[in-house]
């Protein structure tokens, strides 16, 4: 028994009159309060608006549907006028509170008629719905209980049917070591015991064993649903970053930090990071690596989607946001140009009633106090845009900017590039690419490759050197066209105070350094 179903036998024991169960799982928890209603020798009824009132006689057994109960008053009428101790489930109640439902005022009155009737009584009913629907009238008269999704030990005890079942199946492979074990487990968190089941179930008919990266798209199907996260699949890797080898030795000395191995190490999940520097040098890829190089989902929140045109909208977007991303951890959350979004933190209440505001503290308050693994990566290049509070101690583990590449790191770049598409650095003068590409960032290096590769294809040839090079001398990089607001952003990172939580200097252009504030 769970710490949820602990509570409600606590609380019908007690005889409290109304409790309201907010749960996607109907099955899971009808149940587990069967199992509670059994220890406590009641009755137990369920109501549907399509089935109207069944069960009775024993806890257990189904009893004929009575349709003379569809109606929702009809239902609480009859609950008032029964003597016997029992429990009622009523699903999907909130239909019936709603102020879309045109006798909502007449049925919230008649449920708090009901409370006060069973007050002195051993009868409890309770509201079972995925959606939380409370009028401010029965706010005194109903205790809210949320139903967890199920836990790790609820998830275990799943998948090791799942292997029962096939064993002496040769066409399935159902041997897991520990370690991959724990990787799916965790990898089907945030699923409901009926979606696991079924993406269990996918993986022995698709994949003849069980296979993390299928249960992490099952995934994608309940972020799409949110409407304010976005699935990602990485497909870049560290290997496809040039350079940035201090933030990339940092994320591999954590690639197993959410494990259990770690927890029991005396190991905290990791927070996130920030980084912060030029566009168009590796932050939003740096993203993307880390969920790749962790085996984790890769959620990004476009904080345009946020902001709606209903009052209080905003905020309730950014809590859900929060809840979706909280649901299917350990996750990656990514927030590009964090900046752009939250800009005008400051003016928020003379600009828009202090929505921004509002979000921000939303955040930040969730950045703070956070305990589900779910690690943010944010990106920004307009610092003096960020909210101080953003920036202070505790919010990220550690922040990092990124600089424009060296040398040696443009060469590693167009090694990078060509091969992706299919060519052998090696013949290519990589030496000459990377003098000539001085002051490119890393996606203007990568378009030096593409454009070159069109001069070469419109002439139905292969690619060459000179072709690459001709696209570099055609381009004008961003840190000339912006010179002054690169030089502005790079200064401003040389300008910090080193700490002793620094780990790596910011030096000539190419290094990635934590930044202290």
């Amino acid at each position: 028994m769970n710490d949820q179903m602990r509570e409600i036998d606590v609380l019908i024991r007690a005889r409290y009159s109304l409790l309201y169960v907010v749960s996607w799982e109907e099955r899971r928890v009808l149940a587990a309060l069967k199992e509670i209603v059994v220890g406590q020798d009641k009755e137990f009824y369920t109501w549907s608006e399509t089935m109207g009132l069944r069960g009775g006689q024993k806890p257990i057994t189904a009893g004929s549907a009575d349709a003379r109960t569809r109606d929702p008053m009809k239902v609480l009428d009859t609950i008032r006028t029964s003597a016997q101790p029992a429990v009622y489930v009523l699903k999907d109640f909130h239909v019936f509170l709603s102020p879309q439902y045109p006798h909502a005022s007449a049925v919230i009155r008649k449920l708090r008629d009901l409370a006060d009737a069973l007050h002195t009584a051993y009868t409890t009913v309770i509201l079972l719905s995925p959606v939380l629907q409370l009028p401010n009238e029965l706010q005194k008269d109903v205790t809210v209980i949320d139903y967890e999704l199920p836990t790790l030990r609820d998830l275990d005890g799943l998948l090791t049917r799942a292997v029962e079942s096939q064993r002496g199946n040769e066409q399935v492979d159902v041997n897991l070591t520990a370690e991959q074990r724990e990787r799916l487990l965790k990898a089907a968190l945030g699923l409901t015991l009926c979606e696991a089941e079924n993406v269990f179930a996918r993986c022995i008919v698709e994949k003849g064993r069980f296979d993390v990266d299928l249960i992490i798209a099952e995934k994608q199907q309940l972020i799409r649903k949110s409407g304010v996260l976005e699935y990602f699949e990485a497909r870049e890797g560290v290997q496809d970053i040039g350079g940035l080898d201090v933030l990339k030795g940092w994320l591999r000395s954590r690639a197993l930090a959410f494990t259990e191995k770690a927890q029991r190490f005396g190991l905290p999940s990791p927070r996130g990071i920030l980084l912060l520097g030029v566009q168009g040098c590796g932050k939003s890829l740096t993203a993307k690596a880390v969920a790749q190089l962790w085996r984790l989902p890769l959620l990004r929140l476009d904080v345009g989607r946020i902001f709606a045109g209903l009052v209080g909208s905003s905020e309730q977007n950014m809590r859900q946001a929060i809840r979706m991303a909280e649901t299917v951890s350990p996750c990656v959350l990514w927030l590009d140009e964090i900046e752009k979004g939250l800009a005008g933190v400051q003016s928020s209440g003379m600009a828009d009633a202090g929505v921004t505001a509002r979000v921000f503290a939303t955040l930040n308050t969730w950045m703070q106090e956070k305990t589900k693994p779910v690690f943010l990566v944010a990106t920004a290049n307009d610092i003096t845009q960020l909210p101080p509070e953003l920036l202070r101690k505790g919010r990220f583990d550690e922040i990092f900017f990124v600089d424009l590449p060296t040398e040696e790191e443009r060469r590693e770049i167009f090694a990078i590039h060509l091969r992706k598409r299919k060519r052998d650095p090696d013949q290519f003068a990589l030496d000459r690419l990377a003098v000539a590409s001085k002051g490119f960032s890393g996606a203007e290096v990568e378009q030096a490759v593409i454009s070159g590769m069109y001069f070469a294809f419109e002439q139905d040839r292969e690619v060459t050197t000179e072709d690459i090079l001709t696209a570099v001398k055609q381009t004008v990089p961003l840190s000339v066209t912006m010179r002054e607001e690169i030089s502005m952003v790079r200064h401003w990172a040389r300008g910090r105070p080193q700490r002793p939580r620094t780990l790596h200097h910011l030096g000539p252009p190419g290094n990635v350094g934590l930044v202290s504030l």
